[in-house]
């Protein structure tokens, strides 16, 4: 019997190892389970908390993701500057990073008939970064990719609710799904806003939950209290893959239906 929906799986935020592990044991089976099409997954936090490296992009695709999207953190890791290049369509930096810096901000791919768009911005609101206006890149986008996509998916990598919340109305209409990450707490608000997109302010994170967004409490309580700018440590305790499942009517392309997800991972 045919599908009445494309399902499509965005992953909150992969802190460390901790966020690899879930995604490892978890996915293959949330695949099952809900008949998932396409799955997008925020890595840029993948390597010991923060950054990616070119083994862990190996490791995230291999174990079901279809597209990795990133933010701010994406570059930390400097091996990434020369293996981004390597994985076009499948490890993205926010469309509105400066001109001049390697890699993709968009994923054009299709798989089983059907054309993925993924597009990546970044928030500027409460960022100390310089980067390009988000509303301004995301036009430039949809005018440039114009009639080559069925679903277009949106990773607004943001710390501001308001200019997440922004973004989605500005885009109402015009693009399948916009789904905030970067602060790694799940909000509660998903919706189908009245021209259609769907939206959510953040996906949550897939990591260890036990903590202050996924590191250790120590180092925090002595950043906020002593002021002292020591490394902060991934957390290990309360594991949770979350993020939202995207259900897209089959035949015309539109968003049905938006669900948080929250599974944990069995010790």
């Amino acid at each position: 019997m045919a599908k009445d929906s494309i399902v499509i799986l965005v992953i909150g935020d992969i802190v460390g190892k901790p966020g690899r592990n879930a995604i490892k044991a978890i996915l293959p089976s949330i695949k099952d389970s809900y008949n998932i099409d396409y799955v997008i997954g925020n890595g840029e936090n993948a390597a010991h908390g923060i950054g990616i490296t070119k083994s862990i992009t190996e490791e995230l695709l291999e174990n079901g993701i279809d597209v990795i999207t990133s933010g701010n953190h994406i570059f930390k890791v400097k091996e990434t500057f020369t293996f981004i290049k390597e994985f076009p369509g499948k490890l993205l930096r926010p469309a509105n990073f400066p001109p001049g810096l390697p890699g993709d901000g968009i994923s054009l791919r299709e798989k089983d008939g059907v054309r993925y768009a993924v597009v990546n911005l970044h928030g500027r609101v409460f960022i100390k970064e310089d980067y390009d206006c988000p509303f301004r890149k995301a036009d430039e986008i949809l005018n440039e990719i114009k009639d080559k996509a069925d679903i277009i998916i949106v990773d607004f990598h943001a710390e501001a609710t308001s200019e997440k919340a922004a973004l989605g109305r500005y885009l109402d209409g015009r693009v399948s799904a916009v789904v905030g990450t970067h602060t790694h707490v799940q909000t509660a608000d998903e919706q189908l806003l009245k021209h259609g997109t769907a939206f959510i302010t953040d996906i949550g994170m897939t990591g260890p939950h036990d903590s202050v967004i996924g590191m250790r409490e120590q180092e925090i309580f002595e950043r906020f209290t002593l002021q002292i700018l020591n490394k902060f440590e991934v957390a290990k305790d309360d594991v949770k893959l979350q993020g939202i499942l995207l259900y897209i009517d089959c035949r015309e392309f539109k968003p049905v239906k938006l669900e948080r997800i929250s599974i944990n991972l069995k010790s």
